[in-house]
């Protein structure tokens, strides 16, 4: 395999390069008979394009969706859905003088060494570009979600040292920051476009939530639930961490704090808390899945920086170009897609490894 799969029954195939023609993406073993238009799919690669704003990269491309084959009459068919969108604004000129060099904090040392050959435009494969096929794979996934009223948000809980300390879910997608906390996304804001200013960037922690769980997704003993998840919120360019529940919070609680304690609630098993993030023993709770990811400030900026090009020659670059001062915003929609994915895959293996024939 050569690692642009995901899935064992629901799985998903990206393809495409930040400055080629297109990116695509084909999803296979979708259930027949879901509802699903463009508009449904536009509606979530509209949310991870650029804002426009000061914040995030110039490059404005439509990104408009092109469903080849696999659904028919707004109605997934059961077969193969492939689907794309067309580059239009790429700049690759801006990457001619960075052909033979290596970028601090990017793929291209890497890649030349794997693979001995690289595509410099804008990273290539590498690029962040790569998500807008897993956004286009992530909305067919929502819609079968939609069957079970399994529902996912995600939001910007801290940029840099600003944390947010309020939750309004209404508020996250006012601002550009997508922080359910408006006073705090008012100042990450201005903080962010600070450092584009100084020709810097920033990191940022969001949270994923998602709510009517059901209970038993997860497989023993490598396929726990949070495994998979973390494989593929990993998956995505610029994560560095990512934790469930308590995290590493927990590291400093004692046994009767971090435990749940079960309930009984209207003939229901619950817990009282949920310091878990909604798994146990790698198997869904029922409780709200909750999941943090650490963001890494982008790697292009405008500050002068030291590295070597490929023939091991110091040299001194000046990143020119179109770049996010912080990707926060823009990877919620994405790491909701992943989300998505595993979780449907995750249903429709709990579904086949059931004696319901």
């Amino acid at each position: 395999m050569a690692g642009n799969s995901f899935g064992k029954i629901f799985v998903v195939t990206s393809w495409g390069e930040s400055h080629g023609k297109a990116l695509g993406v084909v999803v296979d073993g979708c259930p027949a008979g879901i509802k699903i238009t463009t508009e449904d799919i536009q509606r979530e690669v509209d949310r991870r394009r650029p804002s426009g704003s000061k914040i995030t990269t110039a490059r404005q491309e439509t990104d408009q969706v092109e469903i080849l084959s696999g659904i028919f009459e707004d109605t997934t068919t059961g077969m193969p859905i492939s689907m794309l969108v067309y580059n239009q604004d790429q700049h690759s000129k801006d990457y001619s003088s960075l052909k033979n060099v290596y970028r601090p904090g990017h793929a291209d040392f890497t890649y030349d060494m794997k693979y001995g050959i690289r595509d410099y435009r804008g990273g290539g494969r590498s690029s962040g570009r790569e998500t807008v096929s897993r956004v286009m794979a992530g909305a067919v996934a929502k819609k079968v979600l939609d069957q079970s009223k399994i529902k996912i948000f995600g939001h910007t809980i801290q940029v840099g040292n600003i944390q947010a300390e309020k939750f309004d879910h209404k508020e996250i997608e006012k601002n550009l920051m997508r922080c359910a906390d408006k006073v705090a996304a008012e100042k990450m804001i201005k903080y962010v476009e600070k450092l584009r200013d100084e020709g810097d960037s920033s990191g940022a922690i969001l949270e994923i939530i998602v709510k009517n769980m059901p209970v038993g997704l997860g497989e023993p003993c490598f396929d726990k639930l949070p495994a998979d998840l973390a494989k593929a919120i990993f998956s995505i360019p610029t994560i560095k961490g990512v934790s469930f529940g308590t995290g590493f919070q927990g590291a400093g609680m004692k046994g009767s704090e971090n435990n749940d304690v079960f309930q009984t609630i209207k003939g229901k098993v619950k817990t009282k808390t949920n310091h878990a993030g909604g798994t146990l023993g790698g198997i869904s709770s029922g409780e709200d899945l909750v999941i943090q990811i650490a963001v890494k400030p982008p790697s292009s900026i405008a500050k002068k920086q030291q590295t070597v090009d490929s023939k091991k020659k110091k040299v001194e670059i000046e990143i020119r170009g179109r770049h996010d001062a912080c990707l926060a915003p823009r990877v919620i929609p994405v790491a909701e897609s992943m989300v998505a994915m595993t979780l449907v895959d995750h249903l429709l293996r709990s579904q086949a490894i059931k004696n319901t024939f």
